[in-house]
């Protein structure tokens, strides 16, 4: 199926809740997003309030939402480069880093998110609609839902089978430490007041790759 097959409907239904994600994520530029008003993010998309809550349960829900959209795309670019192991590691740290530079209050503001959470939230289903409109192109890998600790696992196997996982290091404890790193090396910059969330992430993994 291709765009021009989805009902008027259902296609008018996906754009107003991208809306509403691209909204929310417009003003995690320089602040946190539990600081963002809901009416900001419904002015800017031009939406009411009433229609917000027929997409998401709540604001924080986009934080969800730009999980999900953020992960696949990072799966789908490691796809497309054939990257595997700690290279593929490296693009999804490096794509943190980058994405920090234009948009400062995102990755704290997930990370807050997730510690009122305990780290815990179901990732959305998304429509058919949604994924033509998110992953042009690439709707196989876009309607999938994405799992971060299968694609940390993933990552190490295949570090593993390259040799470049540090003797010693099984799989299952690399992965937990990757998580680790994920979150922890990003708040370590922050912590020093740093702007190279990347030198962070470099010091980490060393600790693991041969």
């Amino acid at each position: 199926m291709n765009i021009n097959e989805i009902p008027l409907r259902e296609l008018k239904k996906a754009k107003t809740k991208i809306a509403l994600y691209e909204a929310g994520l417009s003003f995690t530029a320089d602040r946190m997003f539990k600081d963002v008003l809901l009416d900001d993010i419904c002015r800017t998309a031009g939406i009411s309030r009433v229609t917000f809550f027929k997409f998401f349960g709540k604001k924080e829900d986009l934080l969800v939402y730009y999980m999900r959209v953020w992960l696949t795309r990072r799966i789908i670019e490691i796809g497309e480069n054939g990257l595997r192991g700690f290279d593929a590691m490296r693009l999804i740290l490096r794509q943190i880093a980058d994405d920090t530079r234009t948009n400062e209050g995102i990755m704290p503001s997930l990370i807050a998110f997730l510690s009122e959470m305990n780290m815990h939230c179901s990732m959305p289903v998304l429509s058919e609609a949604e994924v033509m409109l998110l992953f042009p192109g690439q709707e196989r890998d876009g309607s999938k839902s994405p799992d971060m600790f299968a694609l940390f696992s993933q990552c190490m196997e295949e570090a593993q089978e390259d040799g470049r996982l540090k003797d010693g290091i099984p799989v299952d404890a690399a992965v937990p430490f990757l998580i680790s790193t994920f979150y922890g090396g990003f708040l370590t910059s922050r912590l020093y007041g740093s702007k190279d969330v990347m030198a962070f992430y470099e010091t980490h993994l060393k600790l693991i790759e041969k």
